[in-house]
């Protein structure tokens, strides 16, 4: 019997604004989040955003080489060219592809209001405090 890893279906402009360090994604910074987030296996605040995407860039070009050696695009300055650029390398590469989470040990854990003051030791945080009927539907 062998181990079988689960994997999450994602569209390649996700995949190539991690390996291209632009926002090629179509879904913008939605598709940043819901990778990262599947990746590891936690969610994800804006700022931590970056970090996870250092750490799980090793694991993307492991598992997508043919991906990895995609040159960043230039001159990316609308949705129109966004998918220009794109359209020739869905046709060559596929629109998606099954990606795995990477290992749990190649990800730091960091508690998102701890880590912003890390980045910024200067910066406020500002709690909110919702009553219990706030934000249910």
């Amino acid at each position: 019997m062998t181990d079988s890893i689960e994997t999450r279906e994602f569209h390649i402009s996700d995949i190539l604004s991690v390996l291209t360090e632009l926002l090629v994604s179509t879904r913008n910074v939605e598709g940043l989040y819901d990778l990262l987030g599947y990746m590891t296996g936690e969610p994800l605040w804006t700022h931590q955003l970056p970090r996870a995407a250092r750490e799980c860039e090793p694991t993307l070009r492991a598992q997508f080489p043919d991906l990895a050696a995609i040159p960043a695009p230039e001159g990316i300055d609308s949705q129109e060219t966004l998918l220009a650029w794109l359209a020739p390398i869905e046709q060559q590469y596929g629109e998606t592809r099954q990606v795995a989470p990477m290992a749990k040990a190649d990800h730091t854990s960091i508690d998102p209001i701890a880590e912003f003051k890390m980045m910024r030791p200067d910066g406020e945080v500002m709690p909110v405090v919702m009553s219990d009927d706030e934000g249910q539907s």
